[in-house]
């Protein structure tokens, strides 16, 4: 009877190391996949982070960043616990994917947080800063991200093409005679903002608030579905952790 007892906990340590192996590749691919996501978002589309407002937006990339970073690092920890059937590393590894789902979970916040206020903060801070701060002394980055989002978005201007006439420096001698920045034409050429037609520049309803908020909707939209996604797999793997180490401890006592 003993002996057939024994059977049985040997066949569910095996069941489990399985279960929680599978697991573990998942989990180490989602973390990679989280990371690429956090990278992406820093590298790819780092143009547009100037005309925000806030940096919450950049600060919730790099902790996906490093959650994926940490993630990846856990995933091979979780490997060598199960191959050796290690409770140590077990525990340590169930501590490690604990502080995952926290800093997932503080991530997870600050996106629902930044997407509540997006379009106000789009609204009052494009704007201004395509009247203020656009072509002036020390702000040749966001000049340069407010070119590429007009270029990339096909738009022009905060809500229209006429908000550039409250612009200073459409106002200045530095715009030679432009009505808008050359950066609103459909082929950007020297000066081709001096013709303000629609068959020349981009004449889009909303303007480019509109356009830059959807993209950062659908952005965080993604952030937040990988986000979610790993973090259920997470708390599979929190029990099936649990499981194994309780099992291994009934085993070897």
């Amino acid at each position: 009877m003993a002996h057939s007892k024994a059977e049985q906990d040997d066949w569910l340590i095996v069941y489990l190391k399985y279960l929680l192996f599978v697991f573990n590749f998942f989990f180490w691919v989602g973390g990679a996949a989280v990371m690429a996501v956090g990278v992406w978002t820093l590298v790819e589309k780092s143009g547009y982070l100037s005309v925000l407002a806030s940096s919450t937006f950049a600060a919730s990339a790099y902790i996906l960043i490093f959650a994926g970073a940490l993630v990846m690092v856990t995933g091979f920890l979780g490997f060598g616990a199960i191959i050796r059937e290690d409770r140590s590393c077990l525990s340590t590894y169930f501590c490690l994917l604990l502080v995952i789902f926290l800093v997932e979970l503080v991530a997870g916040v600050l996106a629902h947080m930044y997407y509540r206020r997006l379009s106000d903060e789009l609204k009052q801070h494009l704007s201004r800063t395509l009247a203020e701060n656009y072509r002036q002394p020390g702000a040749s980055d966001l000049t340069t991200s407010v070119d590429r989002l007009q270029q990339d978005f096909k738009c022009c201007g905060s809500n229209s093409s006429a908000d550039w006439q409250h612009s200073a420096y459409i106002r200045s001698r530095e715009a030679e005679g432009r009505r808008v920045p050359d950066s609103c034409c459909k082929t950007v050429v020297a000066r081709c903002g001096q013709r303000a037609h629609p068959s020349n520049i981009y004449k889009v309803e909303g303007g480019c608030i509109t356009k830059l908020e959807q993209f950062l909707a659908d952005h965080l939209l993604l952030m937040g579905a990988v986000g979610i996604g790993v973090a259920c797999l997470q708390i599979c793997g929190m029990v099936l952790t649990c499981c194994l180490h309780r099992r291994l401890q009934l085993h070897f006592y």
